[in-house]
């Protein structure tokens, strides 16, 4: 393998993570792997941003066509000639679960010092992507509900604290408050009775792998009037209740994952107020693999998997 284009890079991989998409991608016929962290060893002869020996990590958006409304708006994410992790079929082959992977320069972002190849590989894929959502959605001093404290929900606690929001999580495990308070949540509600909060929240973020009861959080007790709601996955329809949505002026934002601009601000945010996620580490061979899949499917993962190259 070599970077054969002349804007591409070849990055010898260190570390690699694991996540949900990549569980969806073993159907598809893809090189798994789509968080990784690895130090360039050859650049195409017009790559003048990165240098051989550079740290750097990325894996999920490759590409897109630089040229269209989105692109030159700064919302490459959304080009219709993107070429992102799973839907390509230019990238099938191309996955960070590998020893070898090839990225074009502009895609792939340099690690601040102060972050370990650990903490940096969860930040490649939907970490960026609870960083893009918040601060396009949340202004300091707002209420910020998070639902589920996992792999999402631990990063967007850190987050959504550090940018000055008031943060209340809604857990289903009583036994999970002061883990959620250390995080940075100021008030701790249990999932099953989210009318307990002190103070309605002005944006909800659902972290967790399923919708809530719609009934009980699209309520102007507990998100307020004008409300967004976010949710970070698409684990099944919504089936969303239509009269609380009129009535309190609900408005409901997806988000995927963040431009390649949001992508290194997240980076340079994370390395300043120390934001690190909690992760479980695997060796990356075959028997590494199988153990970190099979804790990700039987959602014992805590929060992060990741693979660490020998």
């Amino acid at each position: 393998m070599s970077a054969n284009k002349v804007n591409e890079v070849l990055i010898k991989i260190t570390h690699t993570g694991l996540c949900g998409t990549d569980i969806h991608a073993i159907g598809c016929n893809s090189v798994l792997g789509h968080e990784g962290i690895g130090i360039v060893e050859a650049i195409g002869s017009e790559v003048t941003q990165l240098e051989i020996g550079d740290r750097v990590g990325g894996g999920f958006l490759r590409n897109s066509c630089g040229h269209c409304k989105y692109c030159l708006n700064g919302q490459d994410m959304w080009c219709y000639d993107r070429d992102i992790f799973m839907e390509s079929d230019g990238s099938r082959q191309n996955g960070t679960l590998a020893d070898y992977y090839v990225g074009i320069e502009t895609y792939v972002y340099k690690i601040p010092r102060v972050i370990s190849n650990e903490h940096a590989t969860p930040l490649q894929c939907t970490r960026a992507t609870v960083y893009s959502t918040l601060i396009e959605s949340v202004n300091p001093g707002q209420r910020v509900g998070i639902v589920g404290i996992g792999g999402l929900g631990h990063l967007a606690i850190q987050f959504a604290a550090k940018m000055g929001a008031d943060v209340a999580v809604f857990s289903s495990t009583a036994a999970k408050e002061e883990e959620a308070r250390r995080f940075g949540a100021s008030e701790f509600c249990l999932l099953q009775e989210p009318g307990s909060i002190n103070k309605p929240v002005d944006v909800l973020v659902i972290a967790g792998s399923a919708y809530p009861e719609w009934e009980k959080f699209l309520d102007k007790k507990v998100l307020a009037r004008n409300g967004i709601v976010i949710p970070l996955s698409a684990p099944d329809s919504m089936n969303l209740p239509g009269g609380p949505m009129l009535f309190n002026g609900y408005t409901m934002k997806m988000s995927l994952v963040a431009t390649r601009k949001v992508h290194r601000d997240m980076l340079e945010f994370a390395a300043l107020h120390s934001i690190k996620p909690t992760v479980e580490t695997f060796e990356l061979s075959d028997s590494g693999v199988a153990a970190a899949l099979n804790k990700l499917k039987a959602g014992t993962m805590r929060y992060r998997g990741v693979l660490v190259a020998a």
